[in-house]
């Protein structure tokens, strides 16, 4: 039996304002991101990553109150990118000072990326940790981050982001 929860789908009266970029500026870093939707009802998070004063990424975070699993095994997300690796990550506590991340290459095309959750591993500051991969029945937090340690420009189209 499938299942499936939604966490969000864009449209064009989609109110983005729980969305927030953070940047490398938070560490002193020159990388700017922008989100907004466009005139498809789209989320686009896009900007250039700078690897000036130690900079080197650029992330889309959205917190909410705590998004039970349901038995999901997956995370899916509908979406183009740009031929750019970038970093789907979750936290299962907003307070948590690191996430459970998974990586995904994209490749200019509508597609949709399934991230297994029991694969997701713990990391901070791009650092795996020595903790368990992610196992919570719920989480608080789901961002997407752009790091490869290069500058370059990007830009990630968003449709929907689901679990199942």
């Amino acid at each position: 039996m499938i299942f499936k929860q939604l966490i969000f789908d864009f449209s064009k009266d989609t109110d983005i304002s729980s969305w927030k970029v953070i940047d490398d500026a938070v560490m002193g870093g020159e990388s700017s991101g922008n989100f907004t939707i466009n005139t498809d009802g789209n989320a686009v998070f896009y900007g250039k990553v700078s690897l000036e004063n130690n900079g080197g990424f650029s992330s889309l975070r959205h917190q909410f109150s705590q998004k039970s699993i349901n038995y999901a095994a997956k995370i899916k997300v509908r979406l183009r990118g740009d031929g750019n690796n970038y970093q789907l990550r979750i936290k299962k506590s907003k307070n948590d000072y690191y996430s459970y991340v998974a990586t995904f290459q994209t490749n200019n095309c509508w597609e949709t990326i399934e991230i297994n959750l029991s694969e997701m591993q713990p990391k901070f500051r791009g650092n795996v940790l020595s903790l368990p991969k992610f196992s919570s029945n719920s989480f608080e937090e789901i961002a997407f981050l752009i790091g490869n340690k290069k500058a370059q420009d990007f830009r990630l189209e968003i449709d929907k982001i689901y679990l199942q």
